[in-house]
């Protein structure tokens, strides 16, 4: 996939429909590579991360999660992108999908504070490589852009 390409359609789909964007990104980016097996966006509610529009296979039971639990909470104390190429050897993972062997968690920053993260899973190991990480970075920069008009209880995809 050409991620400059993807970055492009993301870039429109915020112009088009600002209030829509994040769950039609979250369903782009699941269709558009086929190794990013469940796509999702949590917001941050006080010092909790709670699920926005998600796509996959299934729904996850991780619906809300403290800040600084698991590989989401990591990413969500930290600010920094997680990137996990083993969920198995994690002992911060919150298992969701008995298929899921990889993991990406990228923050969605204003300025400095921490309003979100997009959180993919892979289906395999190593799934996600520094092209992965450097185009989620940039969605997540423009998602960001959204803040403060889309609300946390954006709808589920």
């Amino acid at each position: 996939m050409n991620f400059s390409f993807a970055l492009s359609a993301v870039c429109k789909m915020i112009a088009d429909a600002p209030r829509e964007a994040p769950t039609r990104i979250v369903e782009y980016l699941h269709d558009a590579f086929p190794h990013y097996d469940w796509v999702g966006i949590y917001w941050v509610e006080g010092q909790d991360l709670v699920l926005g529009p998600w796509k996959g296979p299934a729904a996850t039971e991780h619906t809300r999660i403290p800040i600084g639990k698991g590989v989401c909470g990591a990413a969500a104390a930290s600010g920094r992108t997680e990137v996990v190429a083993d969920v198995s050897k994690d002992p911060r993972y919150l298992a969701c999908f008995a298929s899921t062997k990889s993991e990406i968690v990228v923050p969605i920053r204003a300025g400095t504070r921490v309003i979100g993260e997009i959180d993919i899973d892979g289906r395999e190991l190593g799934a996600f490589g520094p092209e992965d990480r450097q185009f989620l970075e940039a969605v997540a920069a423009l998602v960001a852009t959204l803040w403060p008009a889309v609300p946390a209880t954006s709808s589920r995809a």
